[in-house]
């Protein structure tokens, strides 16, 4: 959870700093407060986030994208908000060379990937075929149900909605606009294939991977791990 509070807090940060604090006009800052809410960060935190992003003492996030391959073919992105690029790179590629990985070029594992717009919503009382036609015409690409425990270990039901980046904003105005639950509002990057592994080799790669999500500056971690 406090991972998530941080990752959300700098993602309010720069979408205020890009277009201002009001969330009425600034997409990317509407996105981020209704992942706050999903997470459950308080609403004094969130706002404390917003005023200090509007202060000129608050300092600015670069936003870094790291590309290369761990062990067994498995392509990994890595999605940083930094404030310092010369940390967050040697921090990187220390991962990397400490676990048999490879730190590439830009493009070098990307292509691999598909950038979409993911939104989840609670799943109580909507009706997964009937919200799959009344948003194709926003450009939903697939609409699919799915469940995810929390820490509590408790069972929470889901629908996913996933459109193409490049309708990205008109989706997310019209579950606005229909006053729709939604939980969490992402671009991600969906991988086009992926790779299979044997108990052991998944045990190591994900193992690399909780490295990377551990460290402070990343935001998000995509990889081809099927």
């Amino acid at each position: 959870m406090s991972k998530d509070f941080t990752r959300i807090g700098k993602e309010i940060v720069m979408a205020v700093k890009e277009n201002g604090p009001n969330p009425d006009s600034n997409a990317r800052l509407r996105a981020a407060m209704q992942n706050a809410k999903g997470v459950n960060m308080p609403k004094d935190r969130v706002e404390a986030a917003i005023k200090r992003a509007s202060s000129k003492e608050e300092k600015d996030y670069q936003e870094v994208v790291y590309e290369g391959y761990l062990p067994h073919g498995v392509a990994i992105v890595i999605e940083t908000a930094t404030d310092n690029p010369t940390r967050t790179v040697s921090n990187v590629r220390l991962i990397f060379n400490r676990n048999d990985g490879t730190l590439g070029t830009a493009g070098s594992s990307d292509y691999t990937f598909t950038r979409k717009g993911v939104f989840k919503l609670a799943a109580a009382g909507l009706d997964r075929d009937e919200m799959e036609l009344e948003l194709i015409d926003f450009g939903a690409e697939d609409v699919y149900e799915t469940t995810e425990e929390d820490e509590h270990g408790a069972e929470h039901q889901y629908i996913v909605v996933e459109t193409a980046f490049t309708d990205f904003g008109q989706m997310q105005k019209a579950l606005e606009a229909q006053g729709r639950h939604v939980v969490s509002v992402n671009l991600q990057r969906v991988p086009n294939t992926t790779v299979a592994l044997n108990d052991e080799q998944l045990e190591e790669v994900m193992t690399i991977i909780e490295k990377f999500e551990d460290d402070e500056d990343v935001q998000a971690v995509y990889h081809t791990l099927g």
